[in-house]
């Protein structure tokens, strides 16, 4: 069970770090009615809402796509998931050193959050192929994943309104490199 809650803390990462930056331009979300904008607490629940939805239905898929093609490749699947798992922390890791997405948008909506959960979440999908060689139900470990980004989303924008992106770079780091190491544990078994 340890090693889905730190894959959900790796997985979270990448929705940590935009929460971080979304949060560091002081953005607020939209209300639909007249008046002020809404502040960091309802961007801050939205986002958690949005990443951690979208990471945990990825794994998921990611599993259920693992399952149906793991008899083909049962004797493969270490190296798979080793693999996979290498290339998401690598590009984590890479993605640590660039400026963040988030330096793009003009204003905060649905259809925005939307595009940076889905984008933020497709590295789960190839993650969730790992879920077929633990020894954790997939339903749980995908709860686990989702409440994790929730509240990593959550504190994300907290810590970008008080502090700034001088953290987003170092969550995206420290994911990518525990992603690698679940992968190297997992091959080695």
């Amino acid at each position: 069970m340890i090693e889905v809650l730190l894959l959900a803390i790796a997985l979270s990462m990448d929705a940590f770090a935009v929460s971080i930056g979304l949060g560091s331009k002081k953005t607020s979300f939209p209300q639909k009615k007249a008046g002020p904008q809404s502040g960091p607490l309802s961007l801050a629940l939205i986002a958690g809402v949005y990443f951690g939805i979208a990471q945990g239905v990825m794994p998921l898929i990611g599993y259920l796509g693992g399952k149906g093609v793991l008899g083909w490749v049962e004797h493969y699947a270490p190296w798979i998931a080793f693999a996979l798992l290498l290339f998401i922390g690598g590009k984590m890791i890479y993605e640590s050193f660039a400026e963040g997405v988030e330096e793009d948008i003009a204003q905060v909506t649905h259809r925005v959050m939307l595009i940076l959960a889905i984008a933020t979440s497709i590295d789960a999908m190839a993650a969730g192929f790992a879920l077929t060689l633990m020894e954790v139900a997939p339903l749980v470990a995908c709860l686990i994943i989702a409440v994790t980004t929730f509240l990593f989303s959550v504190l994300g924008v907290y810590v970008g309104v008080k502090s700034g992106t001088w953290l987003e770079s170092k969550a995206e780091l420290f994911g990518g490199v525990v992603l690698v190491l679940i992968g190297v544990k997992i091959l080695l078994g």
